[in-house]
């Protein structure tokens, strides 16, 4: 297996509102064997906060990638990749949207708004965690990713 090594330490950033999804998600990286630092948030708003430094996160760090759901309270993941998308500090972070949705639709707008790539989520577990360990591999062995400023010293 190759290893990057621009990324010492994958940061990923998980925006998933659905607990029981969240910790699949979860329980697949995990499962990938590997050393990745994950920051979960439930819902739109406050991932902001976090991408942007503000009120609580005043120390974050920016995510490699971010797995982005569209369903979320109070910002929905549309709202948040076209902020993400249209802010010079952080458009250089791939997004996945990670969702339920089939409909034509959300991918047309998702690739529009310059997601990196549209994932339905599997109904079956074992599918999802076979997704997630390509998703890794993928992103973090053979795509190569800019280094985050926030990342210098790591």
């Amino acid at each position: 297996m190759f290893l990057n090594p621009r990324i010492k330490i994958p940061r990923i950033l998980l925006i998933e509102d659905n607990l029981g999804d969240a910790q699949l998600i979860i329980e697949g990286i995990k499962e990938n064997g590997r050393e990745i630092h994950l920051d979960i948030f439930a819902d739109g708003a406050e991932a902001m906060d976090f991408l942007h430094k503000k009120n609580s996160y005043p120390n974050a760090k920016l995510p490699n990638i971010i797995l982005l759901d569209l369903n979320l309270p109070k910002k929905n993941g549309e709202i948040l990749l076209k902020e993400i998308k249209s802010d010079p500090k952080l458009r250089h972070i791939p997004i996945i949207i990670l969702t339920v949705s089939q409909a034509e639709e959300d991918i047309l707008q998702c690739y529009t708004l310059y997601a990196n790539c549209y994932i339905i989520k599997p109904f079956e577990i074992t599918n999802l965690m076979i997704y997630l360990n390509q998703l890794i591999h993928f992103w973090f062995d053979i795509a190569t990713l800019p280094k985050n400023k926030d990342m210098a010293n790591e």
